[in-house]
């Protein structure tokens, strides 16, 4: 079987490499790791591995509510990358981030801090931090090219797009896709504070979900055993990292600083257990299954 060095790369991103197979494409999760938009030096090894199989996990599970861009974990996929590779359907994706919170925290809370209101919603007053929200509210932002995400309202998200119909079930779909995963992680002991999704279109102009799903580098993952709102929540995801890049003394513009040895393997350790927490399996079945 060809490697991926075999193969033209389409694009590269902070996370994932995309190659191209014709009609589909090869999409690889690697081990890098990004804060604030910006990618670290330092990898964390099995990351790939959590992002694929978890994705997969949820891409088995959430076909019922929107259609997603899965192919296989094994046919297309090459030895080298089996683990953190998938063939997918090639996608024309929409230009939002389409991110659904369920807590108030992070960015969205220093918005509501600030306003009272998060992407142009309004929000009862006196929230604490990390507080459930009454129900979980739609969060649209930008995607730079360059810097820093942006959340924008629907109605900003609606002409970025250019079709207020379209985007409406965009938000309909989020909304519901993060109501599924946070019922399930629920059931398990994970809470889902927040998520991002991305959407395309497919060659016959259906709504589709690519990328990844309710992963730890797209949501927030709290343990629910200790959750108390009035302060930040401890987590299976990069928010260990973001912690340690906000506490270093980087200004989070590039170059980001390389990371300790004990912040890669606490990180790995995260995302491994989000992963077992979710799916009930530890990561090994996931390799095993894919394994050549």
């Amino acid at each position: 079987m060809s490697s991926v060095a075999d193969l033209p790369l389409l694009a590269t991103g902070k996370v994932r490499d995309m190659y191209d197979l014709g009609d589909r494409i090869l999409m690889v999760a690697s081990d890098r790791i990004s804060t604030y938009d910006v990618v670290h030096p330092t990898s964390v090894p099995g990351k790939g591995d959590v992002l694929t199989g978890l994705s997969v996990f949820w891409f088995a599970r959430t076909g019922h509510i929107v259609p997603n861009h899965f192919d296989s974990a094994t046919d297309g996929v090459p030895e080298d990358v089996r683990g953190r590779g998938l063939t997918v359907r090639k996608l024309d994706m929409l230009p939002v981030e389409c991110v659904v919170r369920g807590y108030i925290t992070g960015s969205g809370w220093k918005d509501y801090q600030a306003t009272g209101a998060v992407a142009g919603l309004e929000l009862p007053p006196g929230l604490q931090e990390s507080e459930r929200l009454p129900q979980p509210i739609f969060t649209p932002s930008t995607k730079a090219q360059e810097g820093h995400d942006e959340t924008v309202s629907f109605s900003a998200a609606c002409e970025l797009v250019g079709d207020e119909e379209l985007m409406g079930r965009v938000r309909d779909a989020s909304i519901q896709l993060y109501a599924f995963a946070a019922d399930h992680a629920a059931a398990r002991g994970v809470l889902v504070a927040d998520t991002k999704f991305e959407f395309g279109l497919d060659a016959r102009k259906e709504l589709t979900v690519g990328d990844e799903v309710a992963t730890p580098d797209s949501s927030r993952f709290w343990p629910a055993d200790g959750y108390s709102p009035g302060r930040s929540q401890p987590s299976f995801d990069k928010q260990y990292v973001r912690d340690w890049a906000a506490d270093s003394g980087w200004d989070k513009t590039e170059p980001a600083p390389a990371l300790p040895d004990d912040v890669v393997q606490r990180t790995g350790a995260l995302y491994a257990e989000a992963y077992e927490r979710i799916t009930g399996e530890p990561l090994t079945a996931w390799r095993e299954r894919v394994a050549p």
